[in-house]
């Protein structure tokens, strides 16, 4: 029962004194303590066994429980005639907050979704703000036979509970096998960067079968290889492969976060040049740091300062890149981890850059040649590693992963490379490469990360997306058979129902939101304007009920704002930038007030990478509307639409 920190039957609970409960408590914790803990443990303790004394005496009772997926505990957990009851506590609160129901209800939800001995169990989220007022609220349950939040002062409490079981009767269950039974937790790259930064391991917060042991083998892997090129006065550059939504992400934010203090010997940056992604992480961070600081009554961490310690260890490779052309020294990070890489600027575009925007005329390098330079500065050893996405480039620009081993074959042939088997294959290099041209070349199957675990209901998403893109509905509706069960996917030409029906969907603490491409000019006649900007840390962090918040769905994000993050709900609109005429699709672009064709082959791919990108963000379902179109605008001709709608359908989507 190591999952929680006190666990026992509720009469033994009731038969032990309070201070051996707080010993094993506290030794469970094992770190870091604060008084403000222990006082809350003490109430929650004091208040249960006498209300326990009163009513329910039979059952189990855990204390800090390991809630999947987020990498944190419930106050209190406990098991009566078979129904689970999940207890937060806010002592010393006055209201029954919008974020305090939420955090309870998701703790409710991820027992569920997360942890397979609590699948076909029924959950009630309670809420116990102790001096609040005590609400009358009926008790509901959803269809996945989890109850609304119960809020309660604690008087009402265990008239509530009699109410649930009343009810919902149920049966008593083997509660050790129960407990030991295995997680799948699924968090977001937000959730997962919070956790490790919170010291979680990546094993706490990855599925314990073959996503996590792939992402732990990995991470192991690239441990020995920065500890061997340290050792051993090495450069070295690792391309790490995968799959979508495989968490290449989080093994670089691991490596990073182990060696995210600048005394490190091996003090490591993560980089990217995915300005949201790193945007939303900061502020995600700083926030959690700043929060933790003054729940632990250190008030000498400002929010400027948390974000500053944030920024040392997460940076835009643009800010990094502009740094080191100021900055002729050596980088103070001796193991730099480069997100999806292969979105490096070719010479081209990085010349074109620094030219128009830095005024540097003569500038020769391909953004991978001049980022392995800097770490090359590094007299005794350096390692990069570089972590590369298949499918998804939606820039001018982006040299491919060729152009790193471009920079090795010519110029840097004395580092040694460590790459994935999977990287020599079409799906990451179009144009192949001559790995034998390479003085020290190593093939390291662990550098591929082979398990998906965005979708947790839906491993088969970007396979079913590979095929709708490709327009081959036959096997978009065989894929799609396999997914249907647990990832719901329906179309609609209503806007307003397509919004009704998200938001019906979207509980607790998960999160939806509108998804367009960039070039869906015309959606703004429904009033979906992807011209407005959004802003990443508002739009993916805030709480619901906040009108820059994507839940509250009145802004859009592009493919631009999303690459590399994740909704639980999407509501993805589709214009007539990709429509499905005459068998197949067409790739149209609107600019000034008429749609033009796209002739060049990249910016057709450009543009299916974008609904490729839009179309996997769900972790849970989604909607697609599509306009009906109106024959009085010719920008909006029903038979830009029709053909999409009907092409959906015939890959097994039905309409709402």
């Amino acid at each position: 029962m190591s999952r929680a920190y006190y666990a026992a039957p509720i009469k033994n609970f009731l038969a032990t004194e309070e201070s051996k409960i707080i010993g094993q408590l506290t030794r469970s914790h094992g770190q870091d303590l604060m008084h403000t803990q222990t006082i809350a443990w003490e109430y929650q303790i004091r208040y249960l066994q006498q209300e326990l004394g009163k009513a329910e005496n039979q059952g189990w009772i855990f204390f800090e429980f390991m809630i999947p997926r987020m990498g944190r505990r419930a106050d209190v957990v406990m098991i009566v005639s078979g129904i689970i009851f999940v207890l937060e506590f806010k002592v010393g609160a006055s209201v029954y907050t919008y974020a305090d129901r939420a955090q309870t209800a998701g703790y409710a939800l991820d027992l569920k979704h997360f942890h397979s001995g609590s699948h076909d169990k029924y959950i009630v989220p309670v809420l116990i703000s102790t001096e609040a007022n005590e609400p009358e609220l009926a008790v509901e349950f959803n269809d996945e036979d989890v109850s609304n939040v119960i809020c309660t002062s604690g008087d009402g409490l265990f008239r509530k509970i009699r109410q649930v079981l009343d009810k919902k009767p149920s049966q008593d269950f083997d509660i050790h096998g129960w407990s030991i039974s295995s997680y799948k937790p699924t968090p977001t790259i937000v959730e997962a960067a919070q956790a490790l930064y919170a010291k979680h391991s990546v094993i706490d917060i990855t599925r314990t079968e073959a996503g996590g042991e792939n992402i732990a083998v990995t991470s192991s892997r690239l441990f020995e290889i920065i500890h061997g090129a340290r050792v051993n006065k090495r450069k070295v550059i690792c391309f790490v492969t995968g799959v979508p939504g495989a968490g290449k992400t989080l093994v670089g934010l691991n490596i990073a976060n182990q060696h995210a203090n600048p005394d490190d010997d091996e003090y490591s940056v993560f980089l990217s040049g995915n300005g949201p992604l790193v945007t939303v992480l900061q502020e995600a961070l700083a926030r959690d740091l700043y929060a933790n600081e003054r729940a632990r009554g250190r008030r000498e961490l400002s929010k400027q300062d948390a974000r500053r310690k944030v920024e040392s260890f997460i940076q835009n490779i643009h800010r990094f890149r502009d740094e080191s052309l100021k900055d002729k020294s050596k980088p103070p990070e001796h193991v730099a981890i480069f997100d999806e890489a292969q979105r490096a600027w070719n010479i081209e575009q990085t010349a074109k850059f620094m030219r128009n925007k830095r005024g540097i005329s003569d500038f020769a390098m391909s953004e991978p040649e001049f980022l392995i330079s800097v770490m090359d500065r590094h007299e005794d050893w350096a390692v990069i590693i570089a972590l590369v996405g298949g499918g998804q480039e939606i820039n001018v620009g982006e040299a491919g992963i060729g152009g790193w081993f471009n920079a090795i074959q010519h110029t840097f042939k004395h580092w040694q490379v460590y790459c994935s088997p999977n990287l020599l294959t079409g799906e990451y290099i179009r144009n192949g490469i001559d790995a034998n041209s390479i003085k020290d070349f190593e093939q390291e199957p662990s550098l591929h990360l082979s398990t998906s675990m965005r979708s947790f209901r839906a491993e088969k998403l970007s396979s079913f997306v590979h095929h709708l893109i490709d327009g081959n509905a036959s096997a978009a509706a065989d894929t799609f058979k396999l997914i249907a069960p647990y990832f719901p996917i329906v179309i609609t030409h209503d806007i307003t129902k397509a919004k009704a029906w998200i938001k019906q969907k979207t509980t607790a603490n998960r999160r939806c939101g509108v998804l367009a491409s960039s070039n869906a000019i015309r959606l703004k006649a429904e009033g979906i304007f992807v011209k407005n900007t959004v802003e990443p840390e508002h739009w993916f962090l805030a709480e619901g009920n906040d009108i820059r918040s994507s839940s509250f769905l009145e802004d859009a994000a592009t493919e631009f704002d999303v690459q590399g993050l994740e909704l639980d709900w999407t509501l993805v609109a589709w214009d007539a930038d990709l429509r499905f005429i005459d068998g197949k699709f067409q790739h149209w672009q609107f600019k000034g007030s008429n749609w033009q064709a796209r002739r060049q082959l990249e910016n057709r791919r450009y543009l299916e990478n974008a609904y490729r990108v839009l179309l996997t963000r769900a972790r849970e379902g989604m909607i697609i509307f599509i306009p009906k179109g109106n024959v009085a605008d010719e920008t909006r001709n029903p038979e830009f639409y029709d053909g999409t709608f009907q092409f959906l359908l015939s890959c097994g989507l039905r309409e709402l």
